[in-house]
Parts: C-alpha cells; structure tokens; sequence
C-alpha cells in the first residue's frame, strides 16, 4: 500500500538531466541544513498523522474549485495520497486555492476510470462509491482498512464505469429535504468520518512505519526546497568534491 521505495530515484522525480538517486537518510542529511529547524519540526509533525490507508478519488469532476476544496480537507485531515480521474473535456477555473495542499500531497491523475480502479485494486484497496442507492451508510465502513473513497461529479455523482467496477457502494445519511451534498461538502463529511474512526479505533491517523516516515521526511524536505532539481545536484556535486579534496 505504500507507495515509495528507498532508495529515491531523484532524476526521474525531478526530471533531471543526469540520474541521481539517493537514499532516503542521505536526502534528509543533505537538505536538513538548508531547512528552518520549525520547518522540521513541522514535518515530523505532520508525517506522524500521515496515512495512505484512505484516499480520495475525485471521479469526473467539472468544477476544479470543487478538487482544490477537496485536496484541501484531505491534507488537512492527514491523508497523503488523491486521485483524479480527469474525464471532463474541459473545467471550470478554480476560484478557490489549495493554499499549498497539492504541493504536499501524492496527486495521481488518470484519464481512463479503470486504470484507475486497476491501479488501487492491485494495492489492495477496497474501491467504496459514494451513492445513494448504497450498500452501507458511511460510519459503518472499516476505515481501519485500505479504502479508497470514490466521490463523483456535481452533475451525474460517480461514473457508471466505476460504480461497475466498485467493491461498494457507501451514503452519507441525509437528515433534510435535500438529496445529496455538493462534492466538496461531501468529501469533507466522508474524510472526516473516516479520520474520527481510525482515532477511535487505533488511537491516531498516523500508521506509517520509521522506514516510511523517513522515506516520507525525505521527500517532504525535497518539497519544501526552493528549487530542488537545481539545489540538490549542487548540493551534492560539493559534498563529492569535498569528499575527495
């Protein structure tokens, strides 16, 4: 279910002229220096409260103020990994920001629903439409468990493609005259109830191992560089030429 491997192919993620790869220990001890030490202790912080047990798929969405809302709640809330699924011929322009939320996130963005759904499935999560002809209310999911939270768009809600594809079908109760949530809202709610019970339930949002979270520390402090494809190889161009001075 985690995603990344150590050692960290930096070439590849910072589209490098030249391959470099670097372990997750070396990354953290060349960068640490160039960091505000509150820097990090922010991210250790925030790395403890990580998990990739839970993530959102926005499927189809028009509005992208409504994605911007979204990958906000679920930074927010300790969630490091969304999906898109980008079916629409075109969007509307975000009004709203992320306020640096997608900076810190592992956003993948799809053009075909069932790469998608292939994708988590073979990571071993649970595929959980939000509908309302569902299977089960939303608080009587098990977040505990690897889920992926699938919203769908302000017109037509989850894509027929997917809902073919998914394990469930889950609702979040409505009390009123309406009929459903705007996606946003709705993400929040779901996100929400899905932090509430992993706290009850194993006592934090966080779950990841000292392997991960130092793999995640590495890849938060290449994020939180400024301009980390030019720093980086200088960085470590002048170490080896310390190294052999």
């Amino acid at each position: 279910m985690f995603p990344h491997t150590d050692p960290i192919d930096l070439g590849e993620l910072l589209h490098l002229d030249e391959p470099l790869v670097l372990s997750a220990a070396e990354i953290v001890d060349l960068l640490g220096p160039q960091l505000r030490e509150r820097r990090k202790e922010r991210i250790d912080e925030v790395i403890c409260e990580r998990t990739f047990c839970v993530v959102p798929v926005m499927d189809g969405v028009y509005d992208l103020g409504n994605v911007a809302a979204v990958l906000r709640s679920a930074e927010g809330m300790g969630y490091q990994e969304a999906h898109f699924i980008d079916t629409q011929p075109d969007h509307k322009p975000a009004q709203r920001i992320t306020q640096g939320a997608d900076k810190w996130l592992d956003l993948h963005r799809w053009r075909e629903p069932s790469r998608c759904v292939k994708a988590l499935k073979e990571r071993g999560y649970l595929i959980a439409a939000t509908h309302l002809d569902a299977d089960v209310e939303l608080e009587e999911m098990d977040f505990t468990k690897p889920t992926a939270l699938v919203f769908g768009n302000e017109h037509d809600g989850v894509s027929q493609e997917v809902l073919e594809q998914a394990d469930l079908r889950c609702v979040i109760p409505l009390r009123g005259f309406i009929q459903s949530f705007n996606i946003s809202v709705a993400a929040a709610i779901a996100l929400y109830e899905a932090m509430k019970q992993r706290i009850e339930v194993l006592g934090s949002q966080g779950d990841l191992d000292e392997e991960q979270r130092e793999i995640l520390r590495a890849l938060f402090y290449v994020r939180a560089s400024n301009q980390p494809g030019r720093l980086i190889p200088r960085l470590w161009r002048r170490r080896h030429e310390g190294e052999r001075s």
